[in-house]
């Protein structure tokens, strides 16, 4: 059960994860192992998942953000499982989902440049064979980074 100071330590994580005991304490009106001992508790239930460090694409050379949309004409296990390898196995997707709709996955890429993202689609996603097409859009502007979950 996560009660309102729980809520309000994963509020502070979400905002700057390396916060100490500590800060965390003198932040939630608690001694540092009570905060502590919180957050412990959160990792060890799961809900905290992991730490990581946010970096910025563009400072990396990755200057095309972009969905891909994949549409699969071979629909069975064997076929999703495959696909879902090649995902993982793939550093320019960061992210990937399955969909309702007409598309069966979206992709989130990123990568230095547009023929990069050409060589991603031609020559990995669509060889694939259980992709049928694939659907691109490249984005212009991100008007708001990723951020936290709602608590």
């Amino acid at each position: 059960m996560i009660d309102d100071t729980d809520t309000r330590l994963l509020e502070a994580l979400q905002q700057n994860a390396q916060m100490t005991a500590q800060e965390l304490g003198d932040r939630l009106n608690l001694s540092a192992s009570q905060a502590g001992r919180r957050r412990q508790k959160l990792e060890a239930d799961g809900v905290i998942e992991s730490y990581t460090a946010r970096l910025d694409p563009r400072r990396l050379g990755l200057q095309v953000q972009g969905f891909v949309q994949v549409h699969l004409a071979i629909h069975g296990p064997d076929h999703s499982q495959s696909f879902a390898r090649l995902v993982a196995a793939r550093s320019e997707i960061v992210s990937a989902w399955t969909m309702t709709g007409d598309a069966d996955y979206l992709l989130r890429v990123y990568c230095v440049d547009l023929p990069a993202l050409n060589r991603l689609i031609h020559d990995v996603l669509l060889p694939h064979k259980a992709v049928s097409r694939v659907h691109s859009q490249i984005v212009m502007d991100q008007l708001k980074r990723d951020g936290p979950l709602p608590t």
